[in-house]
């Protein structure tokens, strides 16, 4: 089949901004580990659709504000996470959970605002969700429920495989110089690991092309279809996320740490959790995870954010530290050798460039295709 997705959708800077506005901004996305903000005054800050966002405890409730002082613009928070006041460095002004100021130093003396300035003085505020120890935002001023994007089940499972996760992270940052598309597209495909990582994750979990006819067959009707309403709108959407256990490992190999986590599951499976439209949580025996976050920067410009974690340990063990290190080199292997893949497709796009032909065992890409080019085109709002 032809793919329907014209190269600007991964070149051009209009339609990546058109994207933003229309796509993006309407969805719910993860922010960040809950485990991460656990201390009173811990946060995080990230930058989402061009937006600084800053996520910050407050006696265990967590909240979400623009990330921009309402003074003079100034970050309140500077570091990509910490154990701090939600106070800006600048001129010293603090920040109550409610995102108002509770604290402007020479307030009466310096400032002299009126009744009605003060009470217009406001971080601006993002919805939150929180799934087990996964921390969602919405950067709509009317966010849709979480629910109607990622479906009862999925949240389960999601909830189930991240209340698993062990507290001790490690963090790292990929800048791929790579359209975010093409990373959810890798990975809904089932077909390469036997080519690109054919000497590192296909050596442990033998992938394979195992063509779902009922879910083909629904493709292909759909392709007749013109129903757009908003149920079926939101259904088409949810069908974009699932997980659990995906391949059978060829073996998992005993590591002595093993025996101080809570295994997830019992199978020795490869799990895998796509939650439509960038994030990405793998494990591989139920032992440590990665989560993986695709933030887009433009349209050739992807920061790639992953976070390494164990299972729930058991008991402390002095080794914890070097085996999530020891987790991040394997992993960082496989991840390049996808970058590299990505970057080589991203280089060779231009206008006009010829149209991908998919396999019908990439039909779930082709229905995301279908679903993403109707609300690019207006067909269908979110």
């Amino acid at each position: 089949m032809l793919s329907r997705m014209p190269p600007q959708a991964y070149i051009d800077q209009g339609w990546f901004e058109r994207e933003r506005e229309l796509f993006f901004k309407p969805l719910w996305h993860f922010i960040g580990l809950k485990m991460m903000l656990s201390q009173h005054n811990a946060f995080i800050t990230r930058t989402l659709c061009g937006l600084p966002i800053v996520v910050q405890n407050f006696n265990g409730e967590l909240r979400a504000f623009e990330n921009l002082c309402v003074h003079r613009q100034n970050p309140v928070q500077t570091l990509a996470n910490g154990v701090r006041p939600l106070v800006c460095s600048y001129h010293g002004w603090g920040y109550g959970k409610d995102g108002t100021p509770d604290n402007i130093p020479f307030e009466a003396k310096a400032f002299r605002y009126s009744p009605e300035e003060r009470a217009c003085l406001h971080l601006r505020r993002f919805a939150l969700e929180i799934i087990g120890n996964l921390v969602f935002i919405n950067l709509s001023s009317h966010p849709t429920p979480i629910s109607e994007q990622f479906g009862s089940d999925f949240i389960t499972s999601l909830k189930e495989c991240s209340d698993a996760f062990d507290g001790e992270v490690m963090l790292t940052t990929f800048k791929m110089q790579a359209n975010w598309k093409l990373a959810y597209e890798n990975l809904r495909d089932a077909h390469h690991p036997r080519y690109v990582h054919a000497r590192s994750l296909y050596q442990k979990v033998k992938f394979e092309v195992n063509i779902d006819e009922a879910g083909l067959a629904a493709f292909k009707n759909l392709e007749e279809s013109t129903a757009n309403d908003r149920s079926t709108t939101m259904s088409r959407l949810r069908s974009f996320s699932n997980g659990g256990p995906d391949t059978p490992m060829k073996e998992v190999l005993p590591f002595s740490w093993h025996d101080n986590v809570e295994r997830y599951g019992s199978k020795d499976w490869y799990y895998n959790w796509l939650a439509f439209p960038n994030l990405h949580i793998a494990s591989g025996g139920g032992y440590s995870f990665i989560i993986e976050h695709h933030i887009p920067v433009s349209p050739d410009r992807t920061d790639m954010m992953v976070h390494y974690v164990t299972a729930k340990k058991k008991r402390r063990y002095a080794a914890a530290p070097a085996v999530l290190h020891a987790h991040m080199m394997g992993a960082e292997r496989v991840l390049r050798e996808d970058i590299d893949v990505m970057q080589n497709i991203q280089k060779q796009l231009y206008p006009g460039a010829p149209s991908a032909r998919l396999g019908d065992y990439e039909f779930a890409n082709g229905s995301i295709e279908r679903w993403y080019l109707d609300v690019m085109e207006g067909k269908i709002a979110l």
